[in-house]
């Protein structure tokens, strides 16, 4: 990397995208965002092919819950294949993200978004929930865990296009394909990489100008984003406790407060 493009950034930022992996959802998403390529490797691996052809690749994809107060979902990696089967890519560090519950959110909001009024219920699309987990979240020593609805009583599959699965981050095998792309994932330095494919675009967001650029700028944005998160945690316990010692409405709490007008609109949603 050029010296002079090193000076451009603060040496704390350096070392931070230095250190960024694959297995890191900021660092993933920036990588894989409108990259069919790279999505197109990934899912071909995991799903044990080579004939997907991915034609849109979204990150951070928003899926708004129609129902009042429901919970929403940003997809990490929203992407859809020629043959219209979507696939949501999750990275998970902590097992708690990987939560079996949240798997069957995911794949029934992906649902409710393939259909149109009046199509037939079969012509619903398959659809893929993938979490790529740091750990070993079934903690069998498996590359791959593959989640399916079953019919109980004959151990056949149902049938109804849905599934889940779990890609061991941690499987170390470089005689597998599976193996290899979880190395890359974990690698820092695209040069010790497997797969072309990944490689050339992580070192284009970390040793480039204008990937870096790009790649500070997320990160930049992730700490504002999470500072507003923390003040609006922090003002939604001061609300509640003026309201419930002064008997004040919400409203009235977040005036004596002088929360911003923005911040109002997001935690008036919370009461």
């Amino acid at each position: 990397m050029d010296d002079i493009v090193k000076l451009k950034y603060k040496e704390e930022d350096l070392k931070l995208l230095a250190g960024l992996r694959l297995l890191d959802d900021d660092f993933m998403t920036v990588v894989f965002d409108r990259n069919t390529e790279a999505a197109g490797l990934v899912l071909n691996i995991i799903l044990g092919r080579d004939d997907i052809e991915v034609i849109e690749v979204v990150a951070q994809r928003e899926y708004k819950n129609p129902v009042t107060g429901g919970r929403s979902i940003k997809l990490d990696i929203y992407a859809k294949d020629s043959d219209g089967k979507v696939y949501d890519i999750e990275v998970q560090r902590a097992d708690s993200g990987a939560d079996a519950h949240r798997a069957r959110l995911h794949s029934s909001m992906l649902d409710t978004k393939m259909l149109k009024e009046k199509q037939k219920f079969n012509e619903i699309h398959d659809s893929y929930v993938i979490f790529i987990t740091e750990n070993d979240y079934m903690g069998l020593g498996k590359p791959l865990y593959h989640i399916e609805r079953t019919v109980q009583e004959t151990g056949g599959l149902f049938g109804d296009g849905s599934h889940i699965i779990y890609v061991n981050g941690s499987y170390k095998n470089d005689s597998e394909a599976v193996g290899k792309l979880m190395h890359d994932f974990r690698c820092t330095d695209a040069d010790d990489m497997f797969y072309t494919e990944l490689a050339k675009h992580v070192k284009h967001f970390k040793e480039t100008e204008g990937g870096m650029e790009r790649m500070c700028k997320a990160m930049e944005e992730r700490v504002n984003r999470e500072r507003r998160e923390e003040r609006i945690n922090n003002s939604f316990e001061l609300i509640q406790n003026l309201m419930e010692a002064m008997k004040m409405t919400a409203e009235q709490a977040m005036e004596v407060l002088k929360i911003p007008d923005d911040d109002k609109v997001i935690l008036a949603k919370k009461f």
